[in-house]
């Protein structure tokens, strides 16, 4: 390996002349070769036994070049960027300048790096953390919550069918007097208020008693799946055959002895207010964090790459795919049914992305200056912590974490702790 020369040509690009001599270069033509020579056929040889030489004169001398030169990217670029100590935030473009069998190869080397970063004040930072007081109402919703959760349906017949009840119907749509498919059913429940069905279905069933049968109007969505039926009008026969409804349990201290692990309502109370205040008292510690974060890059200074940006969002896409992934959905699906295209759909993790993005850097030039210094202990640890975690080896886990990288993460949490530790939280 030979590195020629490196030059900054902005604030975060570097560009490398690197070259490989010429016995390097034949070395790796003679390997790119004997990688190839299987698939190779050549009159008067067996497939795979034709000398280099003759395919070479069949061919031309420079028919091993691109994949030589893609072998020794390996041994003569990667050891120059190394030598650099540049710190890469995206795969870096490499294109070769010269090759021949004499001269050997030159590569040219653009490299994104990391930016510098300069960040002052991170300790003392001072922000407002606003609990938000538990009401009585507060708890009175939580209670209906549950009783919600235990209440029965029961069939309703002295009253017309309201909003959140369930109906029982049996219903046939048609388009300009003509049965359309898939328009009919028989004894479908319907929750009124759901928006199960196209706009304006559900509220003309708002109102009507059991034994009806009437004819509701609608118009399809423009943009309905069936595009014969998209922004088309057409009439609904109903036929209503029950309406269920919900009967929450009375209040009182039965009840909560049925439906929870205390005695009285008393009892039940105070534990709802306790988790709720408990609750208020964490949501306002992370808007206080999130508050604290968002000063400290306030307090950075950085020309950051845009690559950065995208590599976030990249992986940010990545993580909610595998995550609907285990719901049975791929991201094309989950597209369609919200109806946005993958370029909106990126667009929506940008404003995160660029947060965490900056807030890393900051933390990445913290731990700098405060020397902060992960030991072999702590890292051996951590990928026991994250193995128990997961139920997995330790080794396991460190086939997917490299040392350096959980050094660099917990170096950061290090650092973010000293800005939390020395904020001034103020109610």
């Amino acid at each position: 390996m030979s590195l020629v020369s490196t030059n900054k040509i902005e604030a975060n690009k570097y560009e490398l002349e690197v070259s490989a001599d010429a016995a390097q270069f034949e070395e790796a033509i003679e390997k790119a070769y004997r990688k190839a020579r299987k698939n190779i056929t050549v009159k008067g040889f067996r497939k795979g036994n034709a000398p280099r030489k003759m395919v070479e004169k069949l061919y031309g001398d420079n028919v091993f070049f691109e994949d030589a030169a893609n072998e020794l990217i390996p041994v003569v670029v990667v050891p120059a960027l190394e030598e650099e100590k540049l710190e890469l935030v995206t795969t870096p473009d490499i294109i070769v300048t010269a090759i021949s069998k004499e001269g050997g190869v030159t590569y040219k080397v653009t490299a994104t790096v990391k930016p510098e970063v300069e960040i002052s004040d991170y300790k003392g930072i001072t922000v407002k953390k606003a609990v938000n007081a538990v009401t009585d109402e507060d708890v009175n919703k939580a209670i209906d919550a549950l009783r919600e959760r235990n209440g029965r349906m029961i069939t309703v017949e002295d009253r017309a069918a309201a909003k959140g009840d369930i109906v029982v119907i049996d219903f046939e749509g048609f388009k300009d007097g003509v049965a359309f498919e898939g328009g009919s059913e028989k004894n479908y429940e319907l929750s009124l208020g759901s928006g199960q069905f196209i706009p304006g279905f559900e509220e003309q069933v708002v109102g009507k008693n059991t034994g009806d049968e009437f004819t509701i109007n609608v118009t399809f969505p423009e943009n309905y799946q069936m595009k014969d039926l998209a922004g088309q009008p057409a009439e609904f026969k109903i036929k209503l055959h029950e309406i269920r409804a919900k009967e929450l349990p009375e209040l009182d201290d039965e009840f909560v002895k049925d439906a929870t692990d205390f005695d009285t309502l008393d009892e039940l109370k105070a534990d709802y207010r306790k988790k709720l205040e408990d609750n208020a008292e964490k949501a306002a510690e992370n808007a206080a964090e999130n508050e604290l974060f968002e000063t400290l890059i306030t307090k950075m200074t950085a020309e950051i790459p845009q690559v950065m940006f995208e590599n976030k969002i990249d992986e940010m896409v990545r993580d909610f795919e595998m995550r609907i992934s285990q719901q049975g959905l791929t991201l094309d699906m989950y597209l369609t049914y919200l109806g946005m295209d993958k370029d909106a759909f990126r667009k929506s993790f940008a404003e995160r992305a660029e947060r965490e993005v900056k807030v890393r850097l900051a933390l990445e030039k913290i731990a700098k200056l405060e020397n902060v210094e992960i030991t072999d202990e702590k890292v051996e640890e951590e990928f026991n912590d994250l193995a128990a975690r997961y139920n997995m080896t330790a080794d396991q886990v460190k086939s997917y974490i490299s040392v350096e990288a959980l050094k660099e993460d917990l170096a950061v949490a290090e650092a973010a702790k000293i800005v939390k530790d020395s904020a001034k939280f103020e109610g």
